[in-house]
Parts: C-alpha cells; structure tokens; sequence
C-alpha cells in the first residue's frame, strides 16, 4: 500500500507517513475516545467519590477521591500519544520520542499523586491528635519538605533519563560536587537529618518540659536547623538539632507522675517509741495531699546529728510547678505532725569532751 502523505527530506533521512486515512482517522478516533472518558469521570466518577469522601466514609474511600481529584492532562496526553502510535507507523525518531514523552507524563503524573497521598496523610495527622491531645504540627512540616524534595528530585531523574541525559554520569558529576558542598554545610545538613530524626522518632514535642544537660524548659518550636526552649527562667534557649541528638534529653512531659525523694534528721533524745512513729506521721501527711501518692519511709541511716529518715513520694503532675506546690504542702505537713507528736528535727551539731588533767 503506498503512502498518502509524504514529508520532503534529503537523501536517505526523508521521513514517509506510511498511514491510511483510515489509520489516521483510528487514532484520532482513540484521541477523541480518551477525552470522552475523561469527561465521563469528571461528570460522573469524581462527583461520586467526592460525594463519599465524607467525614465518615472510610479511609481508603477519601485517598481515592484525593488522588481522583489530582488527575492532571499528563495522563491524558500519555494514553493520547499510546494509543495514537498504535494504529500508525512513525518513522524510529518519533516514536522513541513518543515512548519517552509518554514516560515523562506519567511520571509527573505520579509526582502529582504522591504529593496528594502526601497530603492526604499529613490531613489525616493533624486532625487526629496523639494521646495527650496534641497536634505534631512542627514535626509534621519537616516530613512534608523533606518527602517533597525526594519525590520531586526522582521525578527530574527520570524524566532526564528519558531525555537522553546520562545519568550515572549526571549522579557522578553531582556526587563529586555534592562531596565539597557536603563538607561546607555539614553542620547545616548534620542539623537537617536530625530534625528529620526528631520528626520520626518523636522523643520530644512542643509543649513538653524537658532537661538538656544544663538547659530545663519547655519547648516552644522544633525546626528544621535548631529546636527553641523556653527556660524555666524565662530566657528562650536556641538548641541545634544536632546537638540535641547528642545530649541526654529528659522529657518530663511524657512523664505520668514525678518521684519526690527528702530526708529528716530526727534528734536522738527521740524516744525509740517515738521514732517508730515517724512513717506512719509522714504516710499521713502525703497521702491527705491531692494527686500525691506515697511510697516509702524508712529509716536509712544513724547520722552524725541524728536519726536520719528518707521519704519518697510521687506526683501525678509532672510539671515543675504543681510538683514544687505539692512538695511544700508536704513539707509544711511533717513539720505540724512532728511538732504535734513531740518529735523535735535534728541539726548540726558537735558536742566536744574537754578532759582536765588532776
């Protein structure tokens, strides 16, 4: 069957549309069948999903209807192009460049939906609060970027890749230069991965009062470079991430209760009979304080100055200044039921012998 339509050339690189106007009018007839589905789901399918894509309707339902909605041309133009190089015979050129615009589409394509699955599943975070009520919002933002950036820098690759670009060689020049950028912003990238590290593992959230080394407060913001602590004494500390990674942190915000340890020194004029009272006195005392719950007190040690009694009780707020609250009524407690028992405290004191020669 001889061609119908010829595209003028020289030599041996003239291009032949060796096609039948039948052939051309199936692929226009698969273009046109592609953008009439395409209207049918919009009209129809989209407006379903998003009719079931209530609060209630089931997890899985709602991805659907955001991935639905995320739809974009490229899939459209990479059926047209698939399907239309079905039914006609290209010249070698096209139709690699028609395999590879194909690729590239649905690969910007699947960007789009990852992207929509990303933020289908950060929605879904900060309307379901963690345990204690409180939303991940800082932690949350640095999974959001970071995700982005990789989902976004897989789709450049391969739509390059399909491009003719070399890759290895592209990935090897990069390594190379990537190697003395690394070594001029490690701390920067050191303080990146470890706010990715604190987003994951979660071992602090804002809100929580915690410990580092010298520094107790509350953190106020986790960032992407450095975490903000707000100082017991009023001052904001400014913490990188990675510094933080490296510390010991104690997170008193996740704490279901504090333990409270204190001695009394009894004096030893204190009959026997009076000491073996002295737990019962402070057992009283603790547990008539409200979120307080006793554990212990024993006689530990016969100090220098006197008998010496360790208490050990426990807090159910963690937080410093209902747990300092609580120790001062306690306090003020075992002074009053001492004091009303006759059981005088002991302090320092040293007796010296003065022996006088006859």
């Amino acid at each position: 069957m001889e061609p119908w339509l010829r595209i003028a050339g020289k030599g041996s690189e003239a291009l032949w549309w060796g096609n039948t106007p039948g052939e051309w009018l199936a692929a226009c007839a698969s273009i046109a069948l592609v953008l009439v589905g395409w209207w049918w789901v919009q009209v129809r399918v989209r407006r379903q999903i998003r009719r079931l894509a209530a609060s209630s309707a089931p997890r899985g339902v709602r991805l659907l209807a955001e991935l639905v909605a995320q739809v974009r041309v490229f899939p459209l133009l990479a059926m047209s192009v698939a399907l239309a190089s079905k039914w006609l015979v290209l010249p070698p050129r096209l139709a690699e460049l028609a395999t590879d615009l194909v690729v590239i589409l649905l690969a910007l394509q699947a960007g789009f939906w990852a992207t929509a699955a990303l933020r289908f599943w950060l929605r879904e975070q900060l309307a379901n609060p963690g345990p204690d009520g409180r939303i991940e919002a800082p932690t949350l933002t640095i999974v959001d970027f970071v995700v982005r950036l990789l989902i976004w820098l897989l789709v450049g690759l391969v739509a390059l890749d399909n491009l003719g670009v070399n890759i290895t060689a592209l990935l090897t020049g990069l390594g190379i230069g990537g190697i003395a950028v690394a070594l001029a912003v490690q701390n920067v990238l050191g303080d990146l991965f470890a706010s990715l590290s604190i987003a994951l593992d979660k071992p602090f959230l804002p809100g929580d009062t915690i410990e580092v080394d010298t520094v107790s407060g509350t953190v106020e913001h986790i960032g992407i470079k450095s975490t903000r602590i707000r100082s017991v004494n009023g001052e904001l500390v400014v913490v990188s991430n990675a510094d933080l990674l490296k510390s010991r942190v104690r997170n008193y915000g996740r704490a279901a209760e504090r333990r409270k340890l204190f001695q009394l020194c009894v004096h030893y004029s204190t009959p026997v009979e009076r000491l073996r009272q002295v737990p019962a006195l402070v057992e009283a005392v603790v547990r008539a304080q409200p979120g307080a719950r006793f554990e212990r007190c024993h006689l530990r040690t016969l100090g220098d100055s006197g008998a010496v009694f360790e208490v050990v009780f426990f807090s159910d707020a963690p937080e410093f200044e209902p747990l300092v609250a609580a120790e001062h009524e306690v306090n003020l407690g075992v002074l009053e039921a001492l004091a009303g028992a006759g059981i005088s405290l002991a302090y320092p004191t040293r007796t010296v012998l003065v022996e006088r020669e006859a």
